[in-house]
């Protein structure tokens, strides 16, 4: 009798984003994904397959001229598995094929989405697809008012459909053009849907779901906006508050560094420029659409995009990057240690060492996989160190953004860069769930405490 192999839910994700790969590059190895004239080598398949899967949105072939419309399916497809996560997608196809969600997939579903209870895990799996499908769905109907007159009805359809899903999964994919969005930097439609999208896929799905009970039972009381903001779960407030820091605060300081730079935003009107530095700001979060050149970005914006590329979005969201929580926790653990506090205290509420130590893990584990790939890449490639760092912190964010490095690699720097979206996109998400506070066991006995000399 043979053994039935049993995955955990790290492991899960693990070969079920390698196995979505593999397949994609099958599929798009395919001449008929290829349009004629075209070739489509090992290597571009696979990145393309891997950008897709992992929801960065790198390209080394332009993704309207080279793919066929078998072909643009195939990378829609492998976008919206790539951002509901492998567990969702996977319990998604078992409803379908209404098959009876066992205990164990049940579990699975809970450690995906970092939950401490059992109770009515399908139905939220339930709400995430159709919470998707309708958020999505508003996206495109938005996105045909501007693309429809230009392409038609068929044509502009298509590319609002695409548009939205690369946009609400953080992608940034398009079938556009070259120039992604550059086109419509006046356009506060697609501007402000695009961002739109963006945002709401990055707060992460436990977000959306505490917001609306909340603001649900408040409204069957007396609604009040300090009872109903006092109401909301803690993670909830540090996603919802470092989101709109990091996006106000990015805004002012792309538009102060850009403001006279003609090759980016200097040619626009004052209210243009808030607009293209919020997008640029918006975007960084994991994206990948841009509206200006970022190879035309100062240093100064280019760093800032850096950064904000490195935090990412939020967790259990479609965003990559290692989120906005780690990011804040590990201040706020720095900020106790100032303070000389013995606990890291945040809104009134205590977070527990184990949460700090796996948000350091995070960074650390995140951090090194970037120093190492923008080490090789700059061997291998040769280019401005800025350019390669930005490439590789793209590829390990998810974003997409490029200083238009990614056309140019060498199959040395391809495997370099796809080794980097895989890690990635698994990466902090795989260690969350092998550090679950249910596996951690503290020691049965306390070794002797010695001091060292730390900072």
């Amino acid at each position: 009798k043979i053994k039935r192999i049993k995955f955990s839910t790290t492991q899960m994700i693990v070969f079920g984003f390698l196995a979505a790969i593999i397949v994609g590059t099958g599929l798009l190895m395919l001449p008929i994904s290829t349009k004629p004239g075209e070739t489509t080598t090992w290597i571009d398949a696979l990145f393309t397959a891997t950008t897709s899967i992992c929801v960065t949105g790198l390209t080394t072939v332009n993704t309207l001229s080279h793919w066929t419309t078998f072909g643009h399916v195939v990378i829609l497809i492998l976008i919206q598995f790539g951002g509901l996560g492998v567990v969702t997608f996977t319990t998604t196809i078992l409803l379908i094929m209404r098959r009876r969600i066992t205990l164990r997939e049940r579990l699975l579903i809970q450690e995906a989405y970092n939950l401490n209870t059992l109770k009515g895990l399908v139905r939220l799996t339930i709400r995430i697809i159709k919470g998707t499908f309708v958020v999505e769905g508003i996206g495109a109907i938005l996105y045909c008012i501007k693309f429809i007159p230009k392409y038609g009805i068929v044509a502009g359809t298509g590319k609002a459909i695409f548009n939205s899903v690369s946009a609400f999964c953080n992608a940034g994919m398009d079938i556009l053009g070259e120039n992604s969005l550059a086109s419509y930097i006046k356009s506060p439609l697609v501007n402000f849907t695009t961002m739109g999208l963006i945002i709401l896929g990055g707060l992460g799905f436990p977000v959306w779901w505490d917001i609306l009970g909340t603001l649900k039972k408040s409204l069957k009381e007396r609604f009040k906006i300090n009872t109903f903001l006092r109401s909301l779960r803690l993670h909830t407030k540090i996603v919802l508050i470092t989101t709109a820091i990091l996006i106000g605060l990015g805004t002012v300081l792309i538009m102060v560094f850009e403001y006279n730079n003609t090759g980016t935003i200097g040619n626009l009107n004052f209210g243009q420029k808030i607009m293209a530095s919020m997008f640029q700001s918006v975007t960084t979060r994991t994206a990948g659409f841009f509206t200006v050149p970022q190879e035309q970005l100062t240093n100064d914006s280019s760093f800032l995009s850096i950064l904000f590329m490195f935090i990412g979005g939020s967790p259990s969201g479609t965003a990559g990057g290692v989120k906005t929580v780690t990011f804040v926790l590990l201040i706020i653990a720095a900020i106790s240690i100032i303070r000389g506090k013995e606990d890291v205290e945040l809104h009134r509420r205590r977070i527990a060492d184990f949460y700090v130590k796996k948000a350091l893990a995070v960074i650390l584990v995140s951090g090194t996989v970037l120093i190492i790939s923008t080490f090789l890449l700059s061997m291998v490639e040769g280019r401005n160190y800025l350019d390669i760092i930005y490439e590789t912190t793209s590829a390990l964010a998810t974003v997409g953004l490029s200083r238009s490095v990614t056309p140019t690699l060498s199959t040395v720097g391809k495997m370099i860069i796809i080794i980097t979206m895989y890690l990635g996109r698994i990466g902090p998400i795989s260690m969350a769930l092998a550090f679950q506070i249910k596996k951690f066991k503290g020691n049965a006995k306390h070794l002797p405490e010695e001091n060292i000399s730390v900072g």
